[in-house]
């Protein structure tokens, strides 16, 4: 259990590291998601730091566990929120948010289990 825990956090924070970085340099994707759901761009910073704070907070989790378990609650709260960003606009192009937002869910559960 432990091994599928540390699996799926390092996971995780790589794929939410990298989705930070890409808000934070301004690249051309997230800035049409941001778009997409009608939502103003200086939210950008904010989003990607968001993201960045889960990540690294997941990585310390290894260190200090109960930091670890509010940094995948936190990111489960992430994605409910962009989800209904989604719904809010109608769109159903949710296959990014399907994928985040099961690994974040399954390091929250292995989280819960491990400790």
């Amino acid at each position: 259990m432990f091994a599928a825990y540390v699996t799926v956090t390092i996971v995780a924070a790589f794929l939410d590291g990298s989705a930070a970085v890409t808000y934070l340099i301004g690249h051309d994707y997230p800035k049409a998601m941001v778009r997409m759901k009608r939502l103003p761009l200086w939210w950008m910073p904010l989003l990607g730091s968001l993201l960045a704070a889960g990540s690294i907070g997941l990585l310390v989790g290894f260190a200090v566990p109960w930091l670890g378990t509010l940094a995948a609650v936190g990111l489960v709260l992430y994605f409910a929120g962009a989800l209904v960003a989604h719904l809010r606009v109608g769109s159903r192009k949710l296959a990014g948010w399907a994928v985040f937002t099961s690994v974040a869910v399954a390091t929250l559960v292995l989280d819960l289990a491990a400790t």
